[in-house]
């Protein structure tokens, strides 16, 4: 295995730190995954990218990793922090005339085709909350008999006065839990800021399961900590989720998963920044979203999404918008032309790959530093090193990337020097230099590649060179 040293930021401790497998080269995440009851958008799919990017550079850089990604097919409260609202999955059901288990089903595989559209690769388990439902009421009986939950008519809630470290890792007290608490506080609780893991079931409620406190179903919380522990055990070594996970949920798990074993249970935690369109941050509730799907109905590679987000670092908030897609889009096209170009030359060496190559590990270690990485690919891009070798390296990094940088261009490759024009024309066009422009369109006309301008920049196709 690679002997570099790889430094994660913890949220836990907000700052970087070694990451030490707890087994030898064996790295083990647990992700936050999707709550199937509507389409995942491209916000959710940037938080999914990330332990994506996070497995590509470990196994990268020599590393094993063994990911685990949740369903949740078990609707949750809309206001997760109080326990308020109606159930997500219900709420869809009603609307389309389906089960819950129809409306899981469905949003479930259109989930991982959106996931695949955008390579991220399947985790090694996907485990959906309704195969686990024993598990966690394994763990919440267990929580009660520690004196961490209590009961109240058939719902359990989880008594945060008895973890003080409850609030660490949102930086939440229980002062600010108080003050935040909206409209009326559930009597039945102790505090308003205790949340519930086990819920009566209502008259209507189509999820039921039985129960030692009665028919019920599970809060949201506890069914991550009944995975990861079920799966992974009770420590392993990254947590991932969107920043949006933080309070309560993930906060909520500590909780209940130190609550139960005694001890700490994930070493490091990793949050995706949130993807933000014009000032807000998209959300299903909000209805400011795209699907990655819309994004291709529009002429988009689905990949220029994925290489957007990767000029961003992965714990920053990302400003979306359709003109900076556009960009992502002109810029990966014309970075596949050139790659397709250059491997004429074939695969061959220059001294320098070592250096870029030891460049862009350092980046990898230096928590997941993509826009590093991005900025070494521009560099080599325009560097003058031997073609083929700029392609062989490239390609390579393009196992961590995942942006498919050797797919076969669509209308055969491009003949010798037509990439360079093209990128010649596309930067006149952007600085409104059309004579230049039409110029470099008839010189492409004459290398037999045809030149159409649409609303998302150039697109070209070969034809049969003139005589």
């Amino acid at each position: 295995m690679d002997s570099t040293t790889v430094r994660l930021y913890n949220t836990f401790t907000r700052q970087k730190e070694e990451l030490k497998p707890l087994r030898e080269g064996v790295v083990r995440i647990y992700s936050c995954g999707p709550t199937v009851y509507r389409y995942v958008h491209i916000g959710n799919l940037r938080t999914f990218m990330m332990p994506d990017l996070l497995r590509r550079s470990l196994e990268y850089l020599g590393y094993a990793t063994e990911q685990v990604m949740n369903i949740t097919d078990v609707g949750h409260l809309t206001d997760d922090s109080f326990d308020r609202g109606e159930d997500k999955m219900l709420v869809s059901a009603r609307l389309e005339s389906k089960s819950p288990e129809e409306i899981a089903a469905y949003y479930t595989a259109a989930f991982k085709e959106d996931a695949a559209r955008l390579n991220i690769r399947p985790p090694a388990q996907y485990p959906h909350a309704t195969q686990y439902i024993p598990q966690m009421i394994e763990l919440i009986e267990k929580l009660i008999a520690r004196g961490h939950a209590y009961e109240v008519g058939g719902t359990v809630y989880f008594d945060i006065a008895s973890f003080p470290a409850y609030g660490k890792l949102s930086r939440n007290t229980t002062d600010k839990l108080l003050a935040g608490a909206r409209g009326e506080v559930d009597p039945r609780k102790r505090h308003p800021g205790d949340f519930t893991l086990w819920k009566a079931a209502g008259e209507h409620r189509l999820q039921v399961w039985p129960s030692p406190w009665g028919p019920g179903f599970p809060g949201w919380h506890i069914e991550c900590s009944a995975m990861s522990i079920a799966i992974l055990g009770d420590r392993f070594d990254i947590h991932t989720g969107g920043a949006d996970n933080v309070f309560p949920h993930h906060e909520a798990e500590i909780a209940q998963s130190e609550g139960v074993t005694g001890h700490r249970v994930v070493n490091l935690w990793m949050h995706g920044g949130l993807l933000m369109l014009a000032g807000a941050r998209m959300a299903k509730s909000a209805g400011n979203f795209f699907r990655i799907t819309e994004l291709e109905e529009q002429g988009f590679d689905p990949l220029a999404f994925r290489y957007l987000a990767l000029q961003a670092k992965y714990r920053t908030k990302l400003n979306f918008s359709v003109e900076s897609l556009a960009g992502a889009d002109r810029a990966l096209r014309q970075l596949r032309e050139r790659i397709a170009e250059w491997s004429k030359d074939g695969r061959a060496g220059d001294a320098r790959a070592a250096s870029f190559e030891r460049r862009f590990r350092a980046a990898l270690t230096d928590d997941l530093d993509l826009p590093a990485v991005m900025a070494l690919v521009a560099e080599l891009n325009h560097s003058d090193m031997a073609p083929g070798a700029k392609a062989s390296l490239l390609v390579a990094w393009d196992q961590v990337l995942g942006l498919d940088l050797d797919r076969e261009q669509p209308g055969g490759s491009l003949p010798e020097g037509a990439a360079a024009l093209l990128e010649a024309r596309a930067n006149a066009r952007a600085a409104k230099d059309f004579a230049t422009s039409d110029r470099l369109r008839g010189e492409l006309a004459a290398l037999g590649v045809a030149v159409t301008d649409t609303p998302e920049g150039q697109k070209w196709r070969r034809e049969a060179s003139q005589k």
